[in-house]
């Protein structure tokens, strides 16, 4: 027979956890609508970057001169690997981690890493990664001034030649239920097809290798930027289905443990019955 009051402390502890992880699935769903919202608004912006940089790169003997768009024999390898600060948000980290480790594994020259996030950083060093830069606790609301020394380091580096090739390691929001790993080249840039009903004749002032040597850096910047948007985003609708799926479980858990309580009670009040009546059977005998 269970012991009532094991299961009476069980069924209380579970219902303070379905309390937590129910505030949790609130918060999350309060932060996730505004997360979204940011994530999915920039993306326009960034369609329309890379196909201002493509009719300009497309220009003759334009997009050679900018070391951004120049290709180089591959010898060295940096990842920006974003990720959240936090856990708590089901199977996200952990795809996110799988993700890099299997492109890392890929690759037949070495790999440094910028963590972006401490879920990252942590497994990049678990994992002994070659760890060029870590950023955490950008907050839920980063602006674009909060990740400009991320975009420096690979554009430094890169303009430098101490690495050849930049990808950059995300979350790509696709919808509250779907949050898809993504690693995709940075650098070199790697300009977009025009379709021929978008190809439009520009007039570039003061000329289109300024506007491009311009546009460059901050279409890196936005990219980085974008994806930690994307991250962001990533992370509070992963959480807030994590956390429902807790709060649900552990109300089926209630449910079980309540059963068995109902149970032991009835079991017990039985067994006090038959001694009582085996007494008084007894007595009379």
């Amino acid at each position: 027979m269970a012991d009532i009051r094991k299961v009476r402390r069980r069924i209380r502890g579970v219902q303070n956890i379905a309390k937590i992880t129910r505030a949790m699935e609130m918060i999350a769903a309060s932060k996730m609508r505004r997360a979204q919202e940011r994530g999915l608004a920039g993306r326009p912006y960034s369609e329309k970057i890379e196909q201002v940089i493509a009719d300009l790169a497309a220009l003759p003997g334009i997009g050679l001169q900018h070391p951004l768009l120049q290709q180089r024999h591959t010898e060295h390898i940096a990842v920006v690997h974003i990720t959240p600060d936090r856990g708590l948000c089901g199977g996200l980290n952990g795809n996110l981690n799988r993700n890099l480790a299997a492109f890392i594994l890929k690759q037949e020259v070495p790999v440094r890493v910028v963590a972006v996030g401490r879920k990252g950083r942590d497994f990049s060093v678990r994992q002994g990664c070659d760890m060029e830069a870590e950023f955490t606790e950008l907050g839920d609301r980063p602006s674009l001034l909060d990740t400009l020394p991320i975009s420096h380091i690979i554009i430094d580096d890169y303009a430098n030649g101490s690495i050849d090739n930049v990808y950059i390691s995300y979350p790509r929001f696709v919808s509250t239920m779907v949050q898809t790993p993504v690693v995709r080249q940075l650098l070199p840039v790697q300009p977009a097809e025009i379709p021929a009903v978008s190809n439009v004749d520009y007039i570039y002032e003061p000329g289109a290798t300024d506007v491009l040597g311009g546009l460059l850096p901050r279409f890196v910047e936005m990219q980085i930027y974008h994806a930690i948007l994307e991250s962001i985003a990533s992370e509070y609708s992963a959480r807030m289905v994590a956390m429902r799926n807790a709060t649900d479980s552990a109300n089926e858990l209630i449910g079980d443990l309540t059963l068995l309580y109902n149970k032991a009670r009835q079991e017990a009040i039985t067994t006090e019955l038959l001694d009582i009546t085996g007494g008084v059977s007894a007595l009379e005998g």
